[in-house]
């Protein structure tokens, strides 16, 4: 899963629309051919809604769709100092052409 950040959104606490709109704003003013929606563990799921959205409500008409999506895990310690294990998703949408 290693990239540059460029082009990346990463999931987390903020309101919904947030993330929904940092994407389309990639397509829309920085003529991104692809975006990578990036999440860990609870943010998982919404990750997976925020390219929904996009691609069937938001960016429908640009015909952009879901590339690839990887999923993968990574050891930290958390806020206890324990060795905790935390799942990954990233979710490339781009221009199907």
């Amino acid at each position: 899963m290693e990239r540059s950040d460029e082009n990346v959104v990463f999931i987390g606490g903020k309101p919904f629309m947030n993330y929904v709109t940092a994407v389309v704003m990639q397509f829309t003013t920085k003529g991104a051919r692809e975006v990578n929606i990036r999440a860990r563990g609870k943010f998982i799921a919404r990750a997976v809604d925020v390219a929904e959205i996009c691609i069937k409500r938001f960016l429908k008409e640009r015909n952009v769709v879901v590339k690839k999506i990887s999923i993968d895990s990574e050891e930290f310690d958390n806020r206890e100092g324990k060795r905790v294990n935390v799942s990954l998703i990233d979710i490339v949408v781009g221009l199907n052409r």
